[in-house]
């Protein structure tokens, strides 16, 4: 998976940037650098070709074939092109390199520092559905941006905690080019690798799946629920993540799948959900145990009132303990807010205890009535 570099002097090969050498700013090899932007441009200009880096050079009138291979791998490593190697480098844009052509976001989300030392919060990353995602703190940086740090390393991330905190929409706001598959107990192994399906006027054609398609692009597979999916069907996936990245499909004849640079994947579960098991198996694939809880300081910037917030994490705090079932996370909490603007405070305290499962209810109820000093019972239309 990762890219090797040509031999050295050969006139077969396209050069390698050579170890240690930088880019000026101007020239940044970033996503938001000069060089970078315009080898994006071209790739798009030209989005049926695979071009060699040495062609991609000479029409750019780059100083530099190194750095322009730099800056191809760093679009491949993103999922905005795939890398071929035959055995010249050549790559050619993606559908997710198009998309993102001439508005390409910096590599890392920009920060400003609140006068403490500390940096306040980037901006919000769009998702693929509009809204926005809020980066979180992780480790020493921002949850998308180290991400992305982990997909161009090759590190393989498990996410795991209750559902609601924000563990797909982390991902797809990370990743652009992403591909998902959602796993429940009835998964199989045609849902990775693909099946045939009939044709009109007769006959069938083979369809390849989402893992075939994010190996063949450089892309990224998110596999929701992971650990609702049956082991021997996840299995599928365990050659793609070792260090050939090959598969073969044997109901297409035995058809062999290359990974190409940029193909990463990322896995997401509930462990308190009925049925979730996490075997060993699939566990040891992956380097990175992330495990996302609601980030109440977010809820609160976002609009969730500070009792209510108070609330969910009591709540929180009896479900590690066991005394409750159930406990509102971010998505609960963001719901609230939307209900709250839209039918008011009353109705929005009576929708969140409505929402609970029948066996927490009460407990919810006693949470927000305690933190609120409003008697609370579920939404419900009232009496004629």
């Amino acid at each position: 998976m990762t890219t090797p570099h040509p031999p050295a002097g050969s006139p077969q090969n396209d050069p390698a940037p050579a170890s240690g050498v930088g880019t000026p700013a101007t020239e940044g090899s970033g996503r938001s650098g000069y060089l970078y932007r315009k080898v994006a441009l071209h790739l798009a200009a030209h989005p049926d070709k695979i071009l060699k880096v040495g062609e991609i050079t000479q029409a750019l009138g780059a100083p530099s074939s190194g750095a322009v291979f730099g800056a191809l791998k760093k679009m491949a490593a993103a999922g905005h092109a795939t890398h071929h190697r035959d055995p010249h480098h050549r790559f050619q844009i993606t559908q997710a390199g198009i998309d993102a052509a001439g508005t390409l976001p910096p590599a890392a989300p920009r920060t400003r520092s609140n006068g403490g030392g500390r940096q306040s919060r980037p901006a919000p990353v769009p998702r693929p559905n509009g809204t926005l995602y809020h980066p979180r703190r992780l480790g020493k940086g921002w949850d998308v941006e180290e991400l992305r740090r982990l997909r161009a390393q090759q590190v393989p991330v498990l996410l795991y905690g209750p559902p609601g905190t924000g563990k797909t929409a982390m991902v797809e706001a990370a990743f652009p080019d992403l591909l998902t598959v959602a796993g429940t107990g009835d998964t199989v192994v045609d849902d990775f690798l693909g099946s045939y399906n009939p044709v009109p006027g007769g006959g069938y054609e083979f369809v390849h799946g989402p893992l075939v398609t994010a190996m063949r692009g450089g892309r990224v597979l998110l596999v929701d629920d992971a650990t609702l999916i049956p082991p021997r069907v996840l299995a599928v996936l365990y050659p793609a993540m070792d260090g050939r990245g090959v598969i073969t499909i044997p109901a297409n004849g035995n058809e062999t799948v290359q990974a190409v640079d940029g193909f990463y994947i990322v896995a997401g579960h509930n462990p308190g959900v009925h049925g979730a098991v996490l075997t060993e198996a699939l566990a040891s694939r992956f380097t990175v145990h992330l495990h996302v809880t609601t980030d109440w300081d977010l809820a609160r910037q976002l609009g969730a009132p500070k009792q209510v917030v108070a609330a969910a994490i009591d709540l929180n705090a009896d479900l590690a303990a066991g005394k409750t079932v159930w406990a509102p996370q971010l998505r609960e909490l963001l719901g609230f807010v939307t209900v709250r603007d839209h039918l008011g405070m009353t109705a929005a305290l009576a929708n969140l205890a409505g929402i609970a499962p029948a066996d927490a209810r009460d407990d919810v109820t006693a949470a927000l009535s305690r933190h609120t000093g409003t008697p609370i019972t579920a939404l419900a239309l009232g009496k004629r």
